[in-house]
């Protein structure tokens, strides 16, 4: 599948375990490429869906001056959106604990900016996912970031972890996007490519 891919040498611009093990499962060949700190930051007045496209558009950028005309570089950057304000990765152990008491009991959107470039062109496009929370106790919130990595994850929590199995209710939209990349959407993007 994905033979339009061949004349390309496909890059995934993330360190994500998450984003790496989704690509993987299209079988297609790919490296890993990242730079250090790339600015992640956004103008206040972008709506929801604009910060994580925004941010990943800017994260191609920053590769555009190392880019080899035969790469297809794939940059993404996930959100968590509720009551208007972005719960982005933690700062630390109680931030993680607030974010989660925020989401318990409530509805958020995960929504994702995915960036498609090579050295001629640049495309982009979001994926917006609802997911509903049970009620969760302190206890079981506290459980959570103490023994799993809230840290690295947008909102403080991993859909494919302890969290995820007892405190998702619904999810309306793709899991693989809470995951970090609407990998399904990602493949039509792909296959659609010339």
């Amino acid at each position: 599948m994905l033979d339009n891919l061949k004349k390309y040498k496909v890059v995934l611009a993330s360190n994500s375990p998450r984003r790496k093990e989704l690509l993987s499962g299209l079988g297609i060949d790919y490296v890993i490429k990242t730079l250090p700190d790339i600015d992640e930051s956004y103008p206040e007045h972008l709506s929801e869906e604009e910060i994580p496209a925004h941010i990943a558009v800017n994260k191609a950028n920053a590769y555009k001056d190392i880019m080899a005309d035969d790469e297809l570089l794939i940059t993404a950057d996930t959100i968590v959106w509720k009551d208007g304000e972005v719960l982005g990765k933690p700062e630390d152990r109680e931030d993680a604990m607030q974010m989660l008491r925020k989401l318990s009991g409530k509805k958020h959107l995960v929504i994702t900016g995915v960036c498609l470039a090579t050295t001629k062109w640049q495309k982009h496009f979001t994926a917006t996912t609802e997911v509903t929370f049970a009620v969760l106790s302190d206890d079981e919130i506290a459980y959570y970031v103490d023994h799993y990595k809230p840290m690295d994850k947008a909102g403080a929590y991993g859909v494919q972890e302890w969290i995820g199995y007892v405190g998702v209710e619904s999810i309306i939209g793709s899991f693989y996007n809470v995951m970090g990349l609407p990998i399904q959407r990602l493949y039509g993007e792909l296959r659609a490519l010339d």
